[in-house]
């Protein structure tokens, strides 16, 4: 199973750099064994204002986040994934959102993630970070 991180959703709908959009686009299509997490769901409707300038709106974040769902299941956590997450916030340097993230894909089975940004490490147990960018 894979999910995307948030950073894969905005490069998706970001115009500005056509590399990356294309990158993000085909591993959206790609990610056929794919789970939308809820963790990285709300934070793409936040961070899409960094998109305003290419005059992407809120209605348009709401409506590509309705598209991503119809392509991914949602994954919603539970009150498990603390721990978890606090392990690797506390003893693994892992930063605060990072660690819900990765707590969330260890919580649901997922074994691949894409992101630019979780680079404390490589693997999380038998979670794999991967850099579709790099």
């Amino acid at each position: 199973m894979t999910a995307l991180d948030t950073n894969v959703l905005i490069y998706a709908c970001d115009k500005s750099d056509a590399r990356r959009q294309q990158i993000a686009l085909d591993l959206i299509a790609a990610a056929t064994d794919g789970v939308l997490l809820w963790q990285v769901a709300c934070e793409f409707i936040a961070a899409s204002r960094k998109l305003k300038d290419q005059g992407f709106t809120p209605a348009d974040a709401w409506s590509r986040l309705a598209e991503f769902q119809g392509v991914f299941p949602l994954s919603l956590p539970d009150a498990s994934i603390f721990p978890r997450a606090q392990e690797l916030h506390v003893n693994g340097g892992v930063s605060f959102w990072d660690a819900l993230i990765v707590a969330a894909c260890n919580e649901v089975g997922v074994h691949t993630m894409y992101s630019e940004d979780i680079q404390a490490r490589q693997s999380f147990g038998t979670l794999t970070i991967v850099n579709p960018f790099a």
